[in-house]
Order: structure tokens, then sequence, then C-alpha cells
């Protein structure tokens, strides 16, 4: 999922640490069967499925398979990020419409006035484990190299299958690398470089948004390896 690197700079630590990632999740990956890949640690879990049994309110994706998403809110879990956008300039609106939530929502969070627990953390398969931050680096690629225009919700065509969904997420992390590979020093301070519409990417300066794909792409497979355990463990 990487390639080799070499060097000190914040550039160089950035894609070490994602090849590092990489390789173990090359590793953890390996022999990953359909039925392991969408199998559900408890019944109606978020996953992958077919469009009209989709069992959450916001699934998404261009094709018959889509992937779940919940209600729009602001998990408990997100509150420091609302409150690191906040600090960092980003407007209440603006926070809003990333969310899909209220200005009023959002200031609660600020004011520390929202509940400390919002609810339970979604359980889910490795599917949407994998399918999410595949979706999520396709389209930081499309509007930090690409033509950024493309719905980052309808670039990732879902599959069913392990073997053809991994094969697809290897080709979009590898092409995001590369992208972020060719960005000159200077850039990596560049806010606005990224203008990826889900999140703070635009007013973050650049080198903030692989480093923090690096931390989504750790814990997805991590999640994804303590899922294979307790597959292997299930009997």
């Amino acid at each position: 999922m990487g390639g080799g690197n070499s060097g000190t700079g914040r550039r160089e630590v950035v894609l070490g640490q994602f090849d590092h990632a990489g390789e173990v999740a090359r590793v953890r990956l390996a022999g990953l069967g359909d039925e392991e890949y969408r199998g559900e640690p408890v019944p109606g879990r978020w996953s992958v499925r077919r469009r009209e049994e989709a069992v959450t309110p916001r699934a998404y994706g261009p094709g018959q398979w889509v992937l779940g998403l919940g209600a729009p809110d602001i998990p408990a879990s997100e509150y420091a990020e609302v409150a690191r956008q906040a600090a960092s300039g980003t407007t209440a609106a603006r926070i809003a419409d990333d969310w899909s939530v209220g200005v009023e929502r959002v200031e609660e969070v600020l004011a520390g006035a929202a509940p400390a627990v919002t609810g339970p953390a979604p359980v889910t398969t490795i599917a949407w484990r994998l399918g999410h931050p595949h979706s999520c680096r396709a389209g930081a690629w499309e509007w930090a190299f690409g033509e950024r225009r493309r719905d980052p919700r309808r670039m990732v065509d879902f599959s069913p299958h392990a073997a053809p969904a991994l094969d697809r997420f290897r080709e979009t992390v590898g092409r995001w690398r590369a992208g972020v590979a060719s960005v000159a020093d200077e850039q990596l301070d560049t806010v606005g470089f990224s203008r990826y519409p889900y999140g703070s990417h635009s007013g973050d300066g650049f080198v903030d948004v692989p480093a923090g794909a690096d931390l989504q792409f750790i814990h997805h497979m991590a999640e994804i390896a303590l899922l294979r355990d307790l597959w292997r463990a299930r009997g």
C-alpha cells in the first residue's frame, strides 16, 4: 500500500508512518474472504449492503451496494475536534454544514452544554471499516490533486466481495500516497491546498491533512485486525 521512503522532513515522516502502517495492514488483511469481510459481530450492524437493504438513514455510494452512515449528529468522540476547528477560526455555520446539523447543535457542543454521551458507537463490519477510509481517501485525492468537483460519496463503487474491495482500496491509497509524495515542502503549509468538502481540510495547512489521514488509516486497520482475531476465535 506504500512505497520506499527515506529522509527526516515532515512529508517523509508522514509517508514513513503511512508505509509502516500499510505493511502491517497488508499482513493482517492476507487471506480475507467474503464471509469474514461481511460477517456481522452482532446483527444489523453498519456494513456494505444492497441499497434496498440499508439499515442506516444516510447510506451512500453510486451503485447497488452502499456504505452505512447514521443520522446527522456530532458524536461525543468528536467534540474535541469541533472545539479545535472553532479555535482555528472555522465558523459555527461551516462546522454545522460539515456535520449536517444545525448551528444550535454546534453552539451547544462548544458551550459544553451537550450531553457527555450521545449514544453508543455503532458496531461495524470489516467491509465498513475498509469502505469508509476508501471513500475518504478517494475524496481527499480528488479535492487535493484532482479536479476538485466530484462528490466524495459517489466516487467509490463498494463491493460485497473482499478481493475486489481490497484491490480497489490499495489502488486508491497508492494514488493518495503518490500525490502526497509529490507535494513541495512549501506547499505543506498552504491553507486550502485541499478543498475536501467534509471536515476542516480547507482551513488546515496541508501537512495536517495526510497526518490526519494516517491516524484514520491506523485506527481503521487496528479495528479490522481485532475483528479478524474475533472471527478466528469465534468457535
